[in-house]
């Protein structure tokens, strides 16, 4: 249960509890351990750490800061002093990007604070020169930080580190590191370091006297990396590190510190020049998220560096621009008893096409409306708002308007792609009673009655009732591909012509066709996968495909059985493939836990992008479940066949903010060899899921997901089919509809 384990990690009281118990055993431990020859050496490292720490007092109350004023980042992007790490961690959900540039070192970096005391770090680096005869390196890395132990009146905070731990290892090293504030604008920082944090001023390991495993260092990582390899952590010989920080502005903070971190490769290659283990440097923030740095180095450089801090949870839009939606209509309670509209077909009609104006002239959509004599059903259709119980607490308000006095429950399904999704049951005299109340929000969502949504075809009989059902749009869109090894970054810009046309409810026609305006994903090298190149062409598939028909399809979406949803699409499925794809989804509307099944047979596309198929054919398929943690924390396992004809697993973890903004990362290991896999050993890489509406400010249902890939190749490859079920089933259900009930009155 990731989930939970991350959080009962970061409640101070279970890791102080676990030292304060393992302190108490520790003679014992550290005897028993010493006698044992274990495979495991993490283990040993993890207990070694844990006893290594200091106790942990009750009567020392953690010391906190509204917002350090000493944390800033460092070269290679986690907080830290310049080239070392400090234990200071950002505030949770914090997304700092940087860009350092020293020598013939750059560094792009990405760092992102998952829990109050786990961070993760992604890294792009060039080195050049790196290779004799003068050939840069392009080095892909990945980091991990934990905070031990929050700061208290008289302890300092203690973090540990793995840098650089899937990779090449040109980075690679681990630390264990203190930092204690003497003020609130001034703090110093103590660690020890292993791997390349103890290449300069290095002893002997003091963890060898646990296990001679720790004495020796394996070599680092050679051809195509990306292997973790716990048995490296904390191997080798150990360096102490420090420094300090001062904040001696608002505005400007100043670091010093002494470097365990030699550069002998960039020093041997002639990229950097070193004589000194000393660096300083200054922070100066230009605005509230956005700072520069300037550094002198080992001596010898001058460097220099960008950060741009953002928080899901401080969007750049507070609020919304969207049109308010009529005030609520209260009826005068002498015609609550008036049933005469039953009788009356006009009034009946009347009602049904006011309200579909009205709907309409919020950005909702009828797809039918049952009324009785004190009860009325709505299929309702969202296709603006992010959040299900905005568009459902708008639709209520028409409601008031729009029927007959003697309507008093409303039962409001919401449906999409024509399939009925919940149902939410609300008294009509709640709606009028509670609209202005100072617990308004919490009361109706109280009252209110969350189910399944009644297993129905939706029709369109009544052409009063009918939305749209053609739409079309035409639009720039952007195709980038990252960290080639001749360029980081490939990009094509040009413009796409969509359109979808329903044929009912449940059935719709979707094409897009696009025309490149400027781009160089063409100039990708031919690829030398030994797989079948699903994926590795996307060059060829560049510079042949101008103009392309990016998708052709059609689609059907059902409910084949209660608690099922369904979905079936043919055609050109996307830029590389075409042929059909079934998805079954389980998914109780009150649950937290969904199943799914999907299967595909597929041939390979032309390069040119058009009508014609070439003569790769592969049937795939995966079985996935997906659980949504209660603390944000979003995971999803598929297991399955890729588009090569490999087999394996991929998981994805995922934190959702309740504004709509994830943050994740997924690996696919399949039975492909690394050897085979080529570059990068395995799939692997970062998701971020951009809700337009709160990036703007005006009402979007449809965000952006960017998937930041080590690098693509043809392993682990799935199919990227539009319409996929469990995302959009999920935004209406219980769970998610009660997350974003603060916006039922907005």
């Amino acid at each position: 249960m990731i989930g939970n384990v991350l959080e009962w990690m970061d409640s101070g009281g279970g890791v102080y509890k676990v030292i304060r118990d393992v302190q108490s055993r520790m003679v014992f431990s550290i005897k028993n351990i010493a006698t044992r020859s274990l495979q495991n050496s993490s283990v040993i490292t993890l207990a070694c750490f844990i006893a290594s720490a200091p106790a942990i007092a009750d009567e020392y109350p953690p010391m906190t800061f509204e917002r350090s004023k000493t944390l800033s980042y460092n070269l290679f992007g986690v907080p830290g002093l310049i080239d070392m790490p400090t234990a200071e961690v950002a505030r949770e959900g914090d997304l700092a990007a940087s860009v350092v540039r020293f020598g013939g070192t750059t560094r792009t970096n990405l760092t992102f604070q998952v829990t109050p005391r786990l961070s993760g770090s992604f890294r792009y680096s060039k080195i050049d020169p790196y290779y004799v005869g003068g050939g840069a390196l392009y080095d892909r890395s990945f980091d991990l930080k934990y905070q031990l132990a929050e700061e208290g009146n008289w302890r300092p905070s203690i973090a540990i580190g793995l840098q650089d731990f899937i990779g090449t290892s040109v980075y690679s090293g681990e630390y264990l590191v203190a930092t204690k504030h003497l003020t609130p604008s001034f703090a110093l920082t103590g660690g020890l370091g292993w791997g390349r944090l103890a290449s300069y001023g290095a002893f002997s390991n003091p963890l060898s006297a646990l296990d001679d495993h720790f004495d020796i260092r394996a070599e680092g990582f050679e051809g195509k990396g990306g292997e973790p390899d716990p048995g490296r952590w904390f191997t080798g010989d150990a360096a102490f590190f420090g420094g300090v920080a001062w904040r001696a502005t608002d505005k400007m903070l100043l670091k010093a510190e002494y470097s365990s971190d030699d550069f002998d490769s960039e020093t041997s290659s002639g990229a950097n020049d070193w004589s000194s283990p000393l660096n300083f440097g200054v922070d100066y923030q230009l605005a509230k998220d956005l700072s520069v740095q300037g550094y002198f180095l080992h001596g010898e450089e001058i460097g220099a560096s960008v950060t741009l801090l953002f928080n899901p949870k401080d969007p750049p839009v507070y609020g919304g621009i969207e049109a308010a939606p009529p005030p609520v209509a209260v009826r005068p309670a002498i015609s609550y008893a008036d049933l005469g509209w039953l009788e009356d077909s006009v009034r009946s009609q009347d009602s049904t096409r006011k309200t579909h104006a009205a709907l309409q002239g919020l950005g909702l959509e009828m797809e039918e409306l049952h009324l009785e004599a004190h009860s009325a059903t709505l299929y309702l259709r969202n296709d603006k708002y992010g959040a299900s119980a905005e568009a459902i607490g708008r639709a209520a308000r028409i409601l008031t308007h729009t029927l007959p006095a003697s309507i008093e429950t409303f039962q409001i399904v919401a449906t999409d792609n024509g399939q009925p999704r919940s149902m939410v049951t609300l008294q009509r005299s709640d709606v009028e009673d509670l609209e202005l109340s100072p617990g308004g929000t919490e009361e109706i969502l109280a009252r209110a009655r969350i189910e399944e949504a009644p297993r129905k075809s939706l029709t369109w009989d009544n052409p009063a009732e009918q939305r749209p059902r053609f739409s079309w749009g035409l639009a720039p869109y952007l195709s980038l591909s990252y960290f080639d090894p001749d360029q980081p970054v490939r990009a094509d810009l040009g413009l796409e012509l969509s359109a979808d046309y329903w044929l009912a409810p449940n059935i719709v026609v979707s094409g897009a066709v696009r025309k490149r305006l400027v781009g160089n994903i063409e100039d990708m090298r031919e690829s030398n996968s030994v797989l079948e190149h699903v994926r590795t062409d996307a060059g060829l598939y560049a510079s042949e495909g101008d103009p392309s028909i990016a998708n052709l399809t059609i689609a059907h979406f059902g409910r084949p059985a209660p608690q099922f949803y369904s979905r079936v699409t043919f055609g050109y499925l996307e830029t590389m493939f075409a042929g059909i794809s079934g998805e079954l989804l389980w998914k109780p509307v009150d649950s937290r836990l969904a199943l799914g099944a999907e299967v595909n047979y597929v041939k390979q596309r032309d390069y040119d992008q058009l009508f014609g198929l070439q003569d790769y054919e592969v049937a795939t398929g995966h079985i996935s479940a997906y659980y949504d943690f209660e603390n944000g924390f979003l995971t999803q396992l598929d297991v399955g066949r890729y588009l090569a004809g490999d087999t394996g697993a991929t998981l994805t973890v995922e934190r959702e903010f309740k504004n709509g903004f994830k943050v994740g990362a997924y690996a696919t290991l399949t039975d492909v060899p690394f050897d085979d896999f080529g570059e990068g050993s395995f799939d692997k890489g970062l998701l971020f899921t951009v809700p337009f509406e709160v990036l703007f400010g005006s009402p979007n249902r449809q965000p952006s997901t960017i998937t930041l890939r080590s690098l693509a190749r043809d392993g682990g490859a799935r199919l990227n089919v539009a319409g996929r079920l469990y995302e959009s089933v999920r935004k209406d259900h219980k769970v998610e509809l009660v997350e974003s009930w603060g916006k039922f009155w907005r």
